[in-house]
């Protein structure tokens, strides 16, 4: 963890799967005019990488000597993070059902989530940041003063993951992310607590903005 002061403001965007967060964060970033990190899709990238190689994902040695040895490319394009592995932008296959399946057991090996908080705090020193994920207040910028914790009802967060053709079961995510010794998801000290359940995404949006004094 950075001890000194951070260069700039972040703002700490967390919460379950399908809470809402992701956009929330994206249109927050747009309206505060920083960058946008979505940490999901970087673990998502690293289980699409593993499903790539044949790798099994229970294989800590085997993940991480294929990452250690994978050429990744972190970097910012129209002010949102952006990843290239092997070359290849993997955004168009973040969502296929073997990702959605495995990234749990992805983002739970901790020399994967250490290498990538890493990264994650590297996009501070030249931008402010709306980050977002499940440890993000808890973990990698626990010293940020701007946080939120955007939850749903497990009912909402289900229909808002059908509606996005996605198959996902979220009670055993939910149980996988909470339970995993590395980085658990957990409301971060002095996180704001918001539920999107009977919200739009612009009212979560002025809700933090209004609660984190933005």
């Amino acid at each position: 963890m950075p001890s000194s002061p951070l260069p700039h403001r972040v703002v700490a965007i967390d919460g379950p799967a399908a809470s809402g967060k992701s956009t929330v964060a994206r249109l927050l970033a747009q309206r505060l005019g920083y960058v946008y990190v979505n940490t999901g899709a970087m673990y998502r990238a690293v289980t699409w990488l593993v499903m790539r190689h044949g790798v099994d994902p229970s294989d800590p040695a085997a993940v991480d000597a294929l990452l250690n040895a994978t050429p990744i490319e972190f970097g910012v394009e129209e002010s949102k993070s952006t990843l290239r592995i092997e070359g290849v932008d993997p955004t168009p296959y973040l969502d296929e059902p073997q990702v959605t399946a495995n990234v749990s057991a992805i983002a739970a090996l901790p020399k994967v989530r250490e290498f990538l908080v890493a990264r994650q705090r590297e996009y501070v020193r030249g931008n402010p940041l709306v980050m977002e994920g499940r440890d993000i207040g808890s973990v990698v910028f626990p010293e940020t003063p701007f946080k939120a914790y955007i939850d749903a009802s497990e009912e909402v967060r289900a229909q808002r993951r059908a509606a996005q053709g996605i198959v996902d079961n979220l009670a055993a995510r939910d149980k996988k992310d909470s339970s995993r010794s590395a980085a658990p998801l957990r409301i971060a000290p002095g996180a704001q607590v918001i539920d999107s359940t009977c919200l739009s995404v612009e009212e979560v949006v002025d809700e933090v903005v209004q609660r984190l004094g933005l």
